[in-house]
């Protein structure tokens, strides 16, 4: 009997439910050729909801998402309602929640694509950031004394646990040995990089590094290891970034450098990313915002949310049909689109989703 999965489909705001149809057709299409199904149930989490009922997330969302195989989220984000509000409500709630705790983030440059560096093209900007998803300034330890005062103080404290590091650096050990350069024959080994700053941050990341080395050598002994300053981190992304295969790092700095690596790939409207618990359910977005000026004017570049349905099919398992999504995306910026940007892609929003769906 043939899988079927059950996706969980959050359009969300602004732009978001333009961009989501274009990936469940994209997604509909793949499962056909790929001999599995997909049970889809829409959710209305976002601005809209919250400013008709008041509520950002029903209590019982959580417990509901868990019943699902994957979420796919379009954007959140509205114009009518103050910034961090959903953000936290939603997005953040339900990585804690659903104990999200990779973010996932491809950094890749398609062909066609407009890169911002001089004299990189898609073999240079070719790797992958896993940012540990639930530690760091995140985790929300830290607090405000005497607040308006010429004596404030505020504190937000960067806290790790053991079993947090472990797990986080398990699974970038997993996927570079899977999905790292040599593994996809575009490089001479599969290397991961961690990403932090033992120089100044000495009790944090001498823990990240210690474990680092203790699990690389124990248990993962082909994969050869790295580490870079974050600093020296973001202008090698610039001026070398083919030096990079995976990359881990923690919650804060994963943050930065991710955003810099979607700039060099092309910008935010290719750059897809997967907020992962391996042994539950997952949720995958395109990494732009909702854009709302481009609201119902089918102008809205879709591809970023395609690539994000083509990594929810990856970790699900079905790494054959990513793939052949992926190469649909790499030969539409290739040869069809003049531009990612909105209104200028020389098709509709709909249009360019056909062209990746007939392309699979």
């Amino acid at each position: 009997m043939a899988t079927t999965y059950r996706i969980a489909v959050i359009p969300g705001d602004g732009t978001g439910p333009e961009v989501t149809a274009e990936a469940v057709k994209v997604l509909r299409h793949a499962a056909g050729l790929g001999g599995f199904g997909v049970d889809l149930t829409e959710f209305d989490f976002g601005g809209d909801r919250y400013l008709r009922t008041g509520e950002v997330l029903p209590a019982t969302a959580a417990d509901e998402l868990r019943g699902f195989d994957a979420i796919l989220l379009g954007a959140i984000g509205h114009p009518g309602v103050a910034p961090g509000i959903l953000e936290k409500g939603i997005l953040l709630s339900l990585r804690f929640a659903l104990d999200q705790y990779i973010n996932l983030r491809p950094v890749r440059l398609y062909p066609g694509v407009e890169c911002p560096l001089k004299d990189k093209g898609p073999a240079d900007i070719d790797y992958v950031v896993v940012r540990e998803n639930t530690g760091d300034v995140y985790s929300g330890c830290g607090g405000n004394m005497m607040k308006g005062t010429p004596h404030e103080v505020a504190t937000q404290e960067m806290v790790y646990t053991r079993f947090q590091v472990d797990r986080c650096l398990r699974y970038a050990f997993e996927y570079a040995r899977k999905y790292g350069k040599l593994a996809r024959g575009v490089g001479p080994a599969n290397t991961l990089g961690l990403v932090g700053k033992t120089n100044v941050l000495t009790f944090v990341f001498d823990l990240w590094e210690r474990a680092f080395h203790e699990l690389g050598e124990a248990e993962y002994p082909d994969i050869k290891r790295d580490y870079y300053h974050v600093d020296a981190t973001c202008m090698w992304m610039v001026k070398s970034p083919e030096w990079f295969d995976v990359l881990v790092t923690a919650n804060m700095f994963g943050d930065i450098i991710t955003d810099l690596g979607a700039i060099t790939q092309g910008g935010m409207g290719i750059a897809a990313g997967g907020n992962i618990n391996p042994g539950g359910v997952s949720m995958f977005e395109p990494i732009g915002g909702s854009a709302p000026k481009y609201t119902g004017q089918g102008v809205i570049n879709p591809l970023a949310a395609i690539c994000a349905a083509a990594m929810m099919l990856q970790t699900l398992g079905e790494d054959a049909i990513a793939t052949r999504i992926e190469n649909a995306v790499r030969e539409v910026t290739a040869s069809k689109l003049q531009s990612l940007a909105a209104g200028r892609m020389g098709y509709s929003t709909s249009q360019v989703g056909d062209l990746v769906a007939e392309r699979v």
